[in-house]
């Protein structure tokens, strides 16, 4: 049986960890929406994938990971890296295709990783990050880290072959693994109501041995209980967990995407739904945090931003030498 996971951790929190989860979410909304923007200005090479509306699930799990713990990421991967710790920075610096970035300017917004912090990288491939996932669990589990190896994957990559081939593999060798499926409800255009043959992706699960949860993706405190049982689980030898996080993107599949096959979602989500606003809202509410200390983060992250698009512009691209530079792995 597929469980769904009630939201009632916010006491939990220390008013410091609210603080620092909200900064998450809001890094991450803040730099996808300017990425939004600069990519409108012809500047930014290739494609990008934003992840804006999505910021509780990357925050809600990778609020419980630290160096020990790898994640594996998808095509929109932005606030997946935010979330592990990766420097906006040289995020932003990457996605223009800056020396400065940090793959050097030669992944770009699809590929972008920072191994440094458990970051295996955004993946071009669909159902591309599972495998691994296991590959690193495994590592963990042999050498005995006690880490954990989480892979995002979307809607469309919950039917690709190599996602349930890792679930198997996960539960067969009893692996400290996480899959977290992040449904927006369309993979690229095609509705995941036409496309996955089950209720809901979490009811998987069951066919693997493992168990498997549904949780509200605009809330970040419903992730961050989930996330924090299958972490716990996880890291005391209990076995891999399927957390599927239902929400909706908030802009196209890709930027471009005219997006004729969505209606008013996307506004009733921003006004409604947004997890941003939620958050403010229960966190003030309760007494935990006041307006003043989450404008503040706003203006901070604000700044930051700026900065980023400045230093991304004004960096150096990579010159000819740099094409053999990073070619082959040194251990």
């Amino acid at each position: 049986m597929t469980d769904t996971v009630p939201s009632n951790t916010a006491y939990e929190l220390t008013p410091d960890d609210l603080l620092a989860a909200y900064r998450t979410m809001r890094t991450i909304r803040d730099f996808e929406e300017r990425v939004h923007d600069e990519f409108a200005t012809g500047e930014i090479p290739g494609f990008v994938h934003l992840y804006a509306g999505e910021e509780a699930s990357a925050a809600g799990v990778c609020v419980h990971l630290d160096d020990r713990d790898t994640i594996a990421s998808t095509h929109r991967g932005h606030g997946h890296c935010i979330a592990k710790g990766v420097d906006p920075k040289e995020m932003m610096a990457e996605i223009y295709g800056r020396s400065t970035g940090s793959c050097h300017g030669k992944g770009g917004s699809m590929h972008i990783a920072d191994l440094s912090k458990g970051m295996l990288g955004a993946n071009g491939i669909v159902g591309g990050g599972p495998p691994l996932i296991c590959g690193t669990a495994l590592a963990a589990k042999l050498q005995g880290t006690g880490g954990v190896g989480v892979a995002f994957f979307g809607d469309g990559a919950s039917n690709q072959g190599t996602t349930l081939e890792a679930m198997n593999l996960a539960s067969v060798w009893n692996l400290p693994a996480i899959f977290v499926a992040e449904n927006n409800g369309y993979a690229e255009a095609t509705s995941s109501t036409w496309s996955v043959a089950a209720d809901n992706i979490a009811d998987r699960a069951a066919g693997f041995g493992m168990p498997g949860v549904i949780v509200d993706g605009f809330d970040f405190f419903a992730v961050y209980e989930a996330a924090g049982e299958a972490v716990d689980r996880a890291r005391k030898g209990g076995g891999p967990t399927l957390i599927e996080v239902k929400f909706t993107r908030y802009f196209g599949h890709f930027e471009g995407d005219q997006q004729k096959y969505r209606a008013d979602e996307v506004a009733r989500a921003r006004e409604t739904l947004d997890c941003l606003k939620r958050f403010r809202g229960r966190v003030t509410e309760t007494g935990q945090l006041a307006d003043h200390q989450l404008n503040e983060i706003d203006n901070e992250v604000a700044r930051l931003i700026d900065e980023a698009v400045a230093e991304a512009k004004a960096a150096p691209k990579p010159t000819e030498a740099d094409l053999t530079t990073d070619v082959y792995v040194r251990y």
